[in-house]
């Protein structure tokens, strides 16, 4: 079943198109990669699904719901997290508080409830804790609550954005160069743990990512962007065999 359709997205900045007439539809529990040389439209395409940026032409429709106009913070409480290509923590914050903030995202309790004190918010504080802390854990910092965020190493950094992203509750996770940075175990750490993410939450996961290896590895369907434009899409031998594929980005012998 379609979780996300783009229907010939399109978006220019100063009369030069960044996306051009994009289609794409991504299924339920997919994983789903988004590659191409740089300056070929992937984050501005993810801009575009989380509301940062509206197209100027064509449908964004995510649960069969029109979606081109609504704001980032709508766009998120419908179910749609994101990480960024630039990580983006609150470093003086904990590791812990960092998720908590993603958590009251979808909380209900209001500001004067929290001012005061309320049972209400009392009862959803422990509960966004217990949650933050569950979510350390699957990322592998259940031991680092206390660090401030900018202590931990780059590959912790990425696996926090993760788990912030995560605190939303989306239906779709948006993973911008996840593993921009990391080692080769790191990486392999990571793959695993994007496969955990999926089985165990339940969710769609779009990701856009330069290292061949992990994107050929882990996505079952990939598109590939030139220019803002779509050249190919398929499963990954199908990708890695397509001529234009290799002549505008992978390159001969790839």
């Amino acid at each position: 079943m379609v979780i996300l359709e783009m229907e010939k997205i399109s978006q220019e900045f100063g009369g030069l198109r960044a996306v051009d007439g994009v289609n794409l539809q991504i299924n339920e529990k997919e994983i789903f990669g988004v590659i191409g040389p740089n300056g070929a439209g992937k984050t501005t395409l993810f801009n575009i699904i989380t509301g940062i940026y509206i197209p100027i032409e064509g449908n964004l429709i995510f649960k069969g719901q029109k979606i081109n106009r609504k704001a980032p913070c709508d766009i998120a409480r419908l179910g749609i997290g994101r990480t960024f290509q630039n990580i983006r923590l609150f470093n003086k914050l904990s590791v812990l508080d960092n998720v908590r903030v993603g958590c009251h995202g979808v909380t209900r309790s209001g500001f004067w409830s929290g001012m005061l004190g309320l049972s209400g918010n009392r009862k959803e504080e422990k509960l966004i804790r217990e949650r933050s802390m569950e979510l350390l854990a699957m990322v592998g910092l259940a031991d680092k609550l206390d660090e401030y965020a900018d202590n931990l190493s780059y590959g912790e950094q990425r696996r926090l954005e993760i788990a912030r992203a995560l605190a939303l509750e989306p239906a779709l996770l948006l993973l911008d160069e996840p593993g921009a940075g990391m080692n080769p175990l790191e990486k392999e750490e990571l793959m695993g743990l994007i496969y955990q993410i999926r089985d165990e939450r339940q969710l769609t996961i779009i990701l856009v990512e330069h290292d061949m290896n992990l994107v050929m590895n882990i996505c079952e369907r990939i598109a590939v962007l030139n220019y803002g434009r779509k050249i190919a899409e398929g499963t990954p031998n199908e990708v890695k065999n397509n001529e234009k594929v290799i002549q505008s980005y992978l390159g001969v012998g790839a």
